[in-house]
């Protein structure tokens, strides 16, 4: 029974119904990203409407959730830049409407030969440890001096990361 003397633990917070409007701090919360990058977001993608109501308050649909849930997945987890992104989603594409098919297709074992998910179509830079970064810094700047574009050289160092990433899978580091 309840007691009056209050040493009871506070009981959890009423989950909201799945198809109920959220706001920017319950989605910042559920996604684990800042409220200021879900705002940018929106900058960015067009797809991402939430309604603003009086004092501009926002309030997220579930599909605003779901598309902004695959934003995510696709910047942070899956390494496409905002623009790879973006032709992502104007083409209707998506690596997860792909992994399904790849995932039936590619052998169960280690020794799969091919990748289990698609290539993203643009991947952001690899995060760098202190001393690759000095690397990049130096070759950023005999790249300038050499004429080499800021987008080839950005090529190079993702295709420099995944080559980096399939030797260490080689030699059984990952």
């Amino acid at each position: 029974m309840a007691g009056i003397g209050g040493s009871e633990a506070k009981p959890a917070p009423l989950r909201k119904s799945a198809t109920a409007y959220r706001t920017i701090s319950e989605v910042s919360d559920d996604l684990a990203v800042p409220q200021h990058v879900l705002r940018f977001w929106e900058t960015k993608f067009s797809q991402v409407r939430p309604l603003k109501r009086g004092g501009g308050r926002r309030y997220y649909r579930p599909e605003d959730v779901q598309l902004l849930r695959r934003i995510q997945r696709l910047l942070y987890e899956e390494g496409y830049t905002i623009k790879g992104v973006q032709r992502l989603l104007k083409e209707g594409k998506s690596a997860e409407a792909d992994a399904p098919a790849a995932a039936a297709a590619a052998p169960s074992d280690e020794a799969a030969s091919g990748p289990a998910r698609p290539v993203p179509v643009t991947r952001a830079k690899p995060a760098a440890k202190p001393r690759e970064e000095a690397q990049l810094s130096l070759l950023a700047g005999a790249g300038r001096a050499q004429g080499i574009s800021t987008e080839l050289r950005d090529e190079l160092t993702v295709l420099l990361a995944e080559l980096k990433r399939l030797q260490a899978a080689l030699r059984g580091d990952a």
